[in-house]
This record gives C-alpha cells, structure tokens and sequence, in this order.
C-alpha cells in the first residue's frame, strides 16, 4: 500500500525525547496505519477501521493492563 499521502500522529504524552512511541495515519481510505516513531521509512502495521476500533476499545476496557 502507498502511504506517501499518510498524515502520522504521535500521542502529545510522548514528548520530544525520542522514547518508545508509534504514529498513527487515520486519513487513509479504508485503512488505519502504524509505524514506530524512530523508524518512519521502516514497516507499517495496517489495519481496517473495524480492527483499529476493537483494539481502542480493548484499551479503553483494560484488556491489556498488566
């Protein structure tokens, strides 16, 4: 997939330091994509909508807390 139109997204609670963060695109038709901050030309993670939405609501819900 071509993700050269791809608008990325870090959390504002990642900060300026570098750190463990990923980036979001949302504006892509049909498709919601993931990348590691310090690795923007590496691989994305693609996802449908309906996949995106299931796992913030697994967050939302606590199903990943440790």
């Amino acid at each position: 997939m071509d993700l050269s139109q791809a608008v990325w997204k870090k959390s504002s609670r990642s900060g300026d330091s570098g750190g463990n963060c990923v980036e979001v695109a949302g504006n892509l038709p049909g498709v919601i994509a993931v990348r590691d901050s310090k690795d923007p030309g590496g691989p994305a993670l693609l996802f449908t909508p309906g996949e995106w939405n299931a796992f913030l609501g697994g967050v939302r819900d606590g199903e990943f807390d440790l």
